[in-house]
């Protein structure tokens, strides 16, 4: 299917010497096909049969001859190893009856009509007819005219000899019928057909329809050619013998008897011709200009598949080509897996920061009523407690399949851990520091500072970031996707698409960023109060933590959005 089988050689009308090797040369460069189809007369045949016979490529071509080629000894004389294989045409034909008997019989005396059959005379019979002609020292001798075709020199009816008679019957039945249309009831020429008219003549002689002189019908088509009426040659070698075989015909349509064919050295295996190899799954055809039956084989690569013969298409966002690119399939889905070190690292620390919560907690309501558990703000270290008990516990819902509950949950606890924890400590430094900016100014106490006002400031802190949230819901409900284009690799074998909640990178941070206000406001009065009396030594402690919070944060954001749109990120 579209796979060129054979090359067609175009021979100059005056061939300069070395021109028929080059064309060997430019047959053997420009492509891997064998089978050569060759239009050219009988000398050029058999001077192109010399080029490849000097080239060493006996038995490499196949040769497909034209009817000048047909069934003649003369193309092939002493080249019948190159020559062996050829396949060529020769129009049907049948002997006359009565032509050998006719012709036989012309002398010079009886076809002086006939301008050319002088020249044919002295060929046919190697004499010449006038002494003048004759050269000394020649072997040519003089005719007698007693010379007789058939008897003084051999002789086979030529094949073309039916076709010249039916040419010759056509066209009497054209001019008789245009005679009859434009001429009718006279005798001779009419003053319409004197002249005749080629363009007219023409038409009738299309429009013919008779048996010709082999039995045959003689008509033509609406381009003047006749019904195509072939017998195929091919030049074989059986037992050292060469001879031209019948092995099929042309009638309407082919009859190959394949199994008659022999090919270069006596072989009935047929053989190979192709200017191009078939393409290979999942490469498309890209044709050589000016040849196209010649093609490159090109890789469908990347993400594209093979659509059909010529073209590749690129998949859908969301599937990759199958390993030889004829077809697409789904990208496989990925999410973070509980066995995955990602997932076991986290859990284990969460799990023994729960525990550590939890044990503080215990410690907490067994001494509860003790004065060093009063005197840190039992209430707002339960709230801290909390916090820091959501931020371990938020581990599980980062690791645990997305869906619309877990991302739901997500947004809800991400932010709210940290804005507890932040909100209680912030409450704390703002207490010690009004308490002591108070004192400087007279003795009473401040506004604010009993464990119920310290728990309504902490819970008004925490319920903006419960209001931010409820926003955000309302804003852009929650929903789980399939991200494609982060794990989007160059070779689409390695790609995959992660199942994730659809919180982007700068969702996270303004999440993130009421949390880091309260950090950053309980630094600051965390420094306010760095110069409090020993007594009241948990300012310092608290300042501490947020000093090293900030670090992290301010290390945290410009690394997290670095790598953000990079290929190392994780």
């Amino acid at each position: 299917g579209g796979v060129c089988v054979a090359q067609s050689v175009k021979i100059p009308r005056e061939p300069k010497p070395g021109e028929f090797d080059k064309i060997i040369r430019r047959l053997l460069e420009t492509s891997h096909a064998r089978a050569v189809i060759i239009f050219a007369n009988e000398d050029d045949i058999r001077r192109v049969l010399e080029a490849a016979k000097r080239a060493n490529q006996t038995g490499h071509f196949i040769w497909m001859g034209s009817d000048s080629w047909g069934s003649k000894i003369s193309p092939v004389l002493h080249l019948e190893e190159v020559a062996e294989g050829s396949v060529t045409i020769l129009p049907k034909r049948v002997s006359v009856r009565g032509f050998d008997r006719y012709f036989s019989s012309r002398t010079l005396d009886n076809n002086r009509r006939n301008i050319w059959f002088a020249e044919f005379w002295e060929e046919n019979f190697h004499c010449k007819l006038s002494r003048h002609a004759l050269k000394k020292g020649s072997s040519i001798k003089k005719c007698t005219n007693r010379e007789r075709i058939g008897q003084d020199s051999s002789y086979e009816q030529e094949g073309k000899v039916q076709f010249v008679i039916d040419a010759v019957y056509a066209m009497g039945h054209a001019l008789h019928n245009m005679h009859k249309n434009l001429c009718p009831g006279k005798v001779g020429l009419c003053p319409r057909m004197d002249p005749v008219d080629g363009v007219e003549l023409l038409k009738y002689i299309r429009n013919v329809n008779f048996s010709g002189i082999a039995g045959t019908p003689v008509t033509f088509n609406e381009n003047g050619d006749a019904p195509g009426r072939y017998d195929i040659y091919q030049y074989q070698i059986r037992n050292s013998t060469p001879e031209y075989k019948v092995i099929g015909q042309w009638t309407d349509h082919l009859h190959l008897k394949v199994e008659s064919m022999l090919w270069p050295g006596g072989g009935s295996q047929l053989p190979s011709s192709i200017c191009s190899l078939p393409c290979k799954p999942g490469e498309r055809k890209k044709l050589v200009k000016g040849i196209p039956c010649c093609w490159h084989c090109e890789r469908c690569d990347g993400y594209q598949y093979q659509l059909d013969e010529f073209h590749c298409k690129r998949c859908h966002f969301n599937e990759r080509p199958n390993e030889n690119h004829t077809s697409c399939t789904p990208i496989p889905i990925i999410k973070l897996e509980w066995s995955s070190p990602w997932a076991v690292v986290p859990v284990f620390i969460a799990i023994v920061g729960i525990i550590a919560t939890l044990f503080v907690v215990i410690t907490f309501v067994r001494y509860n009523d003790t004065p060093i558990v009063k005197a840190s703000g039992r209430e707002l270290s339960y709230v801290l407690l909390t916090g820091i008990f959501l931020c371990y516990a938020t581990t599980f819902l980062m690791i645990a399949e997305p869906d619309l509950s877990t991302c739901s949950l997500r947004r809800i606890f991400l932010g709210l851990g940290m804005s507890i924890s932040y909100a209680a400590l912030l409450t704390k430094t703002n207490r010690i520091y009004r308490i002591f900016e108070q004192g400087k100014k007279s003795v009473s106490a401040p506004r604010f500072i009993s464990p119920a006002s310290q728990l309504v400031i902490t819970f008004s802190l925490i319920s903006l970031q419960l209001v931010g949230v409820c926003i955000w819901f309302i804003v852009d409900p929650s929903h789980s996707v399939i991200d494609y284009e982060d794990q989007r690799t160059t070779n689409p074998h390695f790609a995959r698409g992660i199942l994730k909640c659809d919180i982007s990178d700068l969702s996270l941070i303004c999440l993130l960023g009421y949390s880091m206000l309260l950090m950053v406001t309980c630094t600051v009065y965390a420094i306010k109060t760095r110069g409090v009396p020993e007594t009241f030594n948990e300012a310092k402690p608290i300042g501490f933590t947020m000093y090293t919070t900030c670090i992290v944060w301010l290390a945290f954001i410009p690394i997290f959005f670095g790598t953000s749109q990079s290929a190392e990120k994780v």
